[in-house]
């Protein structure tokens, strides 16, 4: 009998409602939320520090633009490079090949399905570009001062994204007989057998739901958001220590194009994630040489 409860069987529709060929994926949807949540707190922010309001639709333009093209750039970039020139419309467009369908009304044979290869290193360097180019044009502050107030909300849309991950039975862990492993039958045949396994997508969610609750605190009650880079730094590198920790209980992704040209026994995940974690550390520590004064 107890064998029944060994594990959960997980096989959920990806779509919150679909109406003839027009879907709506719920891994998109965690996205939207990741950046609603993110916007209403960073509208907090602007509040409280007296901020220009008009800065903040064109900052989310800029944050959703560099995080989304990073991400989608970075899953190619480190996982599949040979895609850049084997199917590069796959690459810039959210479609996949498939006799038959028509995507957008003019792409014959492709099929739209939304982005859900997304790599969350390539977003980390799309948002960091993305704020150098806004402070420069609107803020004229340093950058270090928006990449603290950004550090300090993006947390929560990680871990919206990784929910989003989950249901779409991406970036599946290992191998599990733990009582709260999951079989996730909608899984890709890449992952090979389809049998119980460690939910590292929530484990990853959860580690970065509570950095993000770690980040407000230091925000709101201490005042290390007057030290240029300290927010940035706790940020980098707690997200990415979370992040190599989890990829222990991950399946490799894709074909591991960083790690099979180092060698090193990690993974993509782990080796992509030092160079973070290590810059993180410096801006934390240089950051009491740099004051904010608005």
């Amino acid at each position: 009998m107890m064998s029944l409860f060994a594990y959960i069987d997980w096989q959920p529709s990806p779509y919150l409602f679909e109406i003839g060929s027009f879907k709506i994926h719920i891994y998109s949807l965690c996205w939207i939320i990741a950046f609603v949540v993110g916007w209403y707190l960073m509208a907090n922010i602007f509040k409280k520090e007296n901020n220009k309001k008009e800065w903040l639709d064109p900052l989310f333009l800029y944050i959703f633009v560099g995080a989304i093209g990073g991400a989608r750039l970075g899953e190619y970039l480190f996982y599949d490079p040979s895609a850049f020139i084997e199917r590069p419309i796959e690459v810039f467009l959210p479609v996949v090949h498939s006799p038959g369908e028509t995507a957008f009304g003019f792409l014959k044979d492709y099929e739209f399905v939304g982005f859900s290869g997304l790599a969350s290193h390539g977003a980390a360097l799309g948002v960091i570009i993305a704020a150098v180019i806004f402070s420069k044009k609107y803020t004229k502050r340093s950058v270090l001062w928006l990449l603290d107030r950004i550090a300090t909300v993006v947390p929560f849309g990680g871990a919206a994204v990784r929910v989003g991950n989950f249901y779409n039975s991406e970036i599946v862990g290992k191998g599990s007989d733990l009582p709260w492993a999951v079989k996730f039958h909608n899984q890709s045949s890449g992952y090979g057998e389809i049998i119980p396994r460690h939910p590292a997508q929530l484990y990853e969610a959860f580690g970065y739901f509570i950095l993000g609750f770690v980040m407000l605190y230091v925000y709101n009650k201490t005042e290390k958001k007057n030290d240029l880079g300290a927010l940035f730094g706790i940020f980098l590198f707690f997200l990415f220590f979370i992040r190599f920790v989890v990829e222990f209980f991950k399946e490799n992704q894709g074909n591991e194009a960083v790690a099979e040209a180092l060698n090193i026994g990690l993974n993509n995940g782990q080796i992509l994630s030092i160079p973070f974690m290590i810059i993180g550390v410096y801006f934390f520590i240089s950051s009491k040489n740099r004051k904010f004064i608005n």
